[in-house]
């Protein structure tokens, strides 16, 4: 196949999400196995990259109070999508620069990206650590035991 051949847009086929955080008490994670994505490929090149998750997708392992003290956190009402864009991304390794908006609050934002190519399929994981206070999120809590301010969210999304 030429390199100059037309442009291909992808978008998603499967994704794993994982916000990671601790607290006074244990460490948390939750998940997710829904999102968004598209772009359009172009050479070794994935551009108008657009990334979304309904915070309501994310589960803890701790149950259902975690979950809504998370998405109070979240301002999901006001703000029900976590979103990242970005106007280009390289296949291969290296970094991707765009907006993340978290709680209703976007911020310039750029985090090491890997993107591998099989066939006509791209697979792309990234990972961003963020502190919850950036995006003007107060910390949850519950009978004194708070969450720690920086959180690690890892996603690796399946696009065709």
């Amino acid at each position: 196949m030429s390199q100059f051949a037309n442009a291909q847009n992808i978008s998603e086929k499967s994704s794993a999400i994982t916000v990671d955080g601790t607290s006074t008490l244990h460490d948390w994670t939750m998940s997710a196995s829904s999102s968004t994505f598209s772009g359009t490929v172009s050479g070794n090149t994935i551009t108008n990259v657009k990334f979304s998750i309904p915070v309501a997708n994310l589960k803890s392992t701790k149950g259902k109070m975690m979950d809504n003290k998370a998405y109070k956190a979240l301002k999901s009402e006001k703000a029900p999508n976590i979103t990242f864009t970005a106007s280009s991304i390289n296949i291969g390794s290296g970094n991707a620069t765009g907006k993340l908006t978290i709680a209703g609050v976007t911020k310039n934002s750029t985090f090491p990206v890997t993107v591998t190519k099989k066939g006509n399929v791209y697979t792309i994981t990234g990972t961003e650590n963020v502190k919850m206070s950036d995006f003007g999120m107060e910390k949850p809590g519950f009978m004194g035991i708070k969450t720690g301010d920086d959180v690690k969210i890892k996603v690796t999304i399946v696009a065709q």
